[in-house]
C-alpha cells in the first residue's frame, strides 16, 4: 500500500514520490465461493480480484514474509505486497470460523501508518476529511474518510489522537500511493500560507491484528496493563510481550480485537508470543475479506471509491455534527445537502444467490453488486450492494441476474453478523 519500506527504521516525509499504481478490486459472490471451497482457488481469487494492475516494480514484503512462510503462508500479490492468503494447517473457511470463535493474527503492516504533528495539524486534516478529530480526546480513534473536492471517497481511514501534539492515522495499502500524492497536494498548500503541520510515514513499525472473542483473554497474559477500560476504538502505549508498543483496540472482522504497531525489529517476537496460546492461529486475506463482509464493513475499490460520497456509501454517520454545521473539508457543499435531500444511490445488504446486476420485481436494472460471498457463520451467500433511491429499504425484494437467469434476493440491514466489540 504505501511507500513504507520495510526494515528502515526512521521516519520517512511525506513529500517522498509513490511507487506503485493503485488497483482496482471487484470480487463476486460465485468467485468468493470458489474461494471458499478450494484452497487453490483462493490464490488464483486474491491474484485476480486484488491486483488487477500489476505493480510497476518488485513487490514489498512485510517484516513478518519469512515467518509467514516458514508457517505454510500461501502468498500473494497484493496492492504491491507480498501477503498471505491462507495457510497450510487452516483454510479460508475453517480460519473464518477460528476467528469468530477464538481469535486469529493478521498481518497488516502493508497499511499506512502515518503521524500528523505541528500546531495546526487538526486544522489541516479537518480540510480533508469529514470527522471531527476537533472533539477527540486523548487516546480515542473515529474512523473517517478523504474526499475530493466532488466529495467521492479518496479513501477511508482511523485516525487516532495519539497525545496532545499529534494524531496517529492508518489508512488502506491499495490507496497508499494515491492517498500520499493527495495529502503531499494539499500540505505544500496548506504550508506556503503559513500553516504548522506536518505528515510523516511511519516506516519503522509493522501491524499486527489479533482479532476474535479471546483476543483480550490473549493480550491479557502478556501485559501488566488493565484491558477493563480499554474500549473500542481507543489507543495507548502499552508494553506487551515485553516490547513496547501503540495498541488500539480495533479491527477489520466485526470481532473484539487489536490492531499492535510495533516496530519492525519486534514483530517476530511479538507475532510467536500471541501465537503460543491455543486460542492463536494465524490467517490472511482470504478469511479477512469474508469476515469484513459479513461485519458489513466496506472494502475500498469494491465498495467505496471517487464517485462514491459518504452519503450514498451509508457512512454518514462518519461525518461530525460540527462538521455538519462548519463544512470546511473538501467537497463538503455536495456532500452536506444530500444528509437531508435526495441521493440518487444508496448502499445496501442482500442475501442473495450470486451475481453483479441487480433488478427490481418488474424487471428493470436499479443497481450493482460490489462486494459478495457465502457467509461461513449464516450458510447463506451475502452482498453488498448499490441500488437506486427508493429500492433500499429493508425487506425490499430484488433479483439478481446470475448467468443470464434471475435470481431472488431481499435487502437486509448490515452487518450480517452482529458485531463483538468491546465498549468497556
Amino acid at each position: 500500500m504505501p511507500s513504507v519500506m520495510c526494515g528502515s527504521h526512521d521516519l520517512a516525509h511525506i513529500g517522498s514520490p509513490p511507487s506503485h499504481p493503485t488497483p482496482k478490486m471487484l470480487v463476486t459472490a460465485a468467485a468468493a465461493r470458489a474461494m471458499l471451497a478450494k484452497p487453490a482457488a483462493a490464490r488464483t481469487l486474491l491474484l485476480r480480484s486484488m491486483a488487477s494492475s500489476a505493480p510497476a516494480g518488485p513487490l514489498k514484503r512485510t517484516s513478518l514474509y519469512d515467518f509467514h512462510v516458514k508457517n505454510g503462508g500461501s502468498m500473494v500479490e497484493f496492492a504491491g505486497w507480498e501477503m498471505p492468503v491462507q495457510y497450510s494447517n487452516l483454510g479460508v473457511l475453517a480460519s473464518h470460523k477460528w476467528t469468530r470463535e477464538k481469535a486469529s493474527i493478521f498481518d497488516v503492516s502493508h497499511m499506512l501508518q502515518t503521524r500528523w504533528t505541528g500546531k495546526d495539524h487538526v486544522k489541516f486534516i479537518e480540510s480533508l476529511v469529514v470527522g471531527d478529530i476537533k472533539g477527540l480526546s486523548v487516546g480515542s480513534s473515529t474512523l473517517s474518510v478523504f474526499t475530493n473536492e466532488n466529495g467521492g471517497i479518496i479513501d477511508d481511514t482511523v485516525i487516532n489522537k495519539q497525545d496532545d501534539s499529534g494524531l496517529y492515522v492508518v489508512s488502506n495499502a491499495g490507496c497508499a500511493d494515491k492517498d500520499l500524492a493527495h495529502i503531499r497536494k494539499h500540505l505544500a498548500d496548506f504550508q506556503n500560507k503559513g500553516g504548522d503541520v506536518d505528515v510523516k510515514v511511519l516506516d519503522h513499525v509493522s501491524l499486527v491484528a489479533l482479532q476474535g472473542p479471546s483476543a483480550a483473554k490473549v493480550v491479557a497474559g502478556l501485559t501488566s496493563a488493565d484491558l477493563s477500560k480499554f474500549g473500542f476504538m481507543s489507543g495507548r502505549h502499552m508494553t506487551v510481550a515485553g516490547i513496547d508498543v501503540y495498541i488500539s483496540r480495533c479491527g477489520y472482522t466485526g470481532e473484539d480485537g487489536f490492531e499492535i504497531s510495533v516496530p519492525h525489529k519486534d514483530a517476530v517476537k511479538l507475532t510467536e508470543a500471541l501465537l503460543a496460546h491455543s486460542d492463536v492461529e494465524l490467517a490472511g486475506l482470504g478469511a479477512r475479506d469474508s469476515l469484513r463482509l459479513e461485519a458489513g464493513l466496506c472494502l475500498y475499490g469494491h465498495d467505496l471509491d471517487e464517485n462514491t460520497t459518504p452519503v450514498e456509501g451509508s457512512l454518514t454517520w462518519t461525518i461530525g455534527q460540527r462538521r455538519r454545521t462548519e463544512g470546511g473539508f473538501l467537497g463538503a457543499d455536495k456532500i452536506l445537502p444530500q444528509i437531508k435531500g435526495p441521493v440518487t444511490k444508496r448502499r445496501i445488504g442482500l442475501i442473495v444467490e450470486e451475481g453483479a446486476e441487480v433488478f427490481d420485481a418488474a424487471g428493470n436494472k436499479v443497481g450493482v453488486v460490489t462486494s459478495g460471498c457465502p457467509s461461513p457463520t449464516l450458510k447463506k451467500n451475502i452482498a453488498m450492494a448499490y441500488v437506486q433511491s427508493g429500492s433500499h429499504k429493508a425487506n425490499t425484494e430484488l433479483q439478481v441476474k446470475v448467468r443470464n437467469r434471475m435470481q431472488k434476493a431481499v435487502v437486509t440491514k448490515m452487518p450480517f453478523v452482529p458485531q463483538n466489540y468491546f465498549r468497556g
